[in-house]
């Protein structure tokens, strides 16, 4: 059928508008979601998160190490760990990685810890962040080069911070120098027993991260870094050109050898 220019003309404005409609609602959803809090973990499953367990293969969860229990993330050793921990580091990876953020986990320590689980890791795990594709992660690796937002409770007596700085294949900068032991604690209070405890990080890509919580900031750095004396992280650098900063990537919650649950994982984007 022949058409008359003016009908040809509304035909093609019409298509037009079809075309581009699913594009201008995907902006307007990606502009929705800044500034606003987005669940990570659905209370239900684990669905969205992958887990890497040392000497198993990614996706593999050994002895359900990994769990939802009463609608709480659980990092558990309930079952299969007979014969003890046997450095079998974990970490669960959320699907996507993230570069301007704002992330906020509600954690608590409990129960005890689980045969041959070193002396440093009661009460301890962490939220890395920055970190590395777990694909690219060997089978024997034990963390993944990140930074660690580490999580400690308290033991019976003296003083014990959370939320302090652990630099697994990486370095940042602090006050102007690079920074390169390995851990630094924060400024924050002891949390002693099983009670809840809020914590918030703050990321700016390559610029500044900030370890938040009772909405004071406890510790704080810049310049994310691949070390280029780490064997791994050098083999990092090379595959990336040769470039050693780190303006985003995995985030990923450890399994260490101490119980540990999570009731709140959500993430806020910011404007780069």
């Amino acid at each position: 059928m022949k058409l008359h220019l003016p009908s040809a003309l509304a035909l093609l404005l019409l298509l037009s508008c079809v075309v581009t409609l699913p594009a201008a609602e995907k902006e307007t959803d990606e502009k929705k979601s800044e500034g606003e809090w987005i669940q990570l973990f659905n209370g239900k499953d684990l669905t969205g998160w992958v887990p890497k367990v040392r000497y198993h293969e990614l996706g593999e969860n050994p002895a359900d190490t990994f769990r939802v229990e009463d609608g709480l993330l659980t990092v558990s050793y309930a079952d299969g760990y007979e014969d003890g921990f046997k450095e079998t580091f974990g970490h669960l990876f959320y699907e996507k990685p993230f570069s301007n953020y704002r992330l906020r986990v509600e954690y608590r320590f409990l129960g005890d810890q689980c045969k041959g689980g070193p002396g440093w890791a009661f009460r301890n795990s962490g939220v890395m962040i920055h970190g590395e594709d777990p694909k690219t992660m060997g089978k024997d690796q034990d963390f993944p080069a990140s930074i660690e937002v580490q999580l400690l409770g308290g033991r019976e007596q003296g003083s014990r911070p959370t939320v302090n700085l652990c630099t697994p294949g990486t370095n940042v900068v602090m006050d102007g120098k690079l920074f390169k032991p390995h851990c630094i604690n924060s400024s924050s209070e002891t949390y002693r027993g099983d009670q809840w405890v809020t914590c918030e990080i703050e990321a700016h890509g390559n610029g500044t991260i900030k370890h938040i919580i009772d909405g004071k900031v406890v510790l704080e750095y810049e310049k994310s870094q691949l070390d280029p004396s780490d064997a791994h992280s050098k083999e990092l650098i090379e595959k990336a050109g040769g470039e050693l900063m780190l303006s985003g990537g995995s985030i990923s919650l450890q399994s260490e050898s101490h119980p540990v649950q999570f009731r709140k994982v959500e993430i806020m984007l910011l404007d780069e």
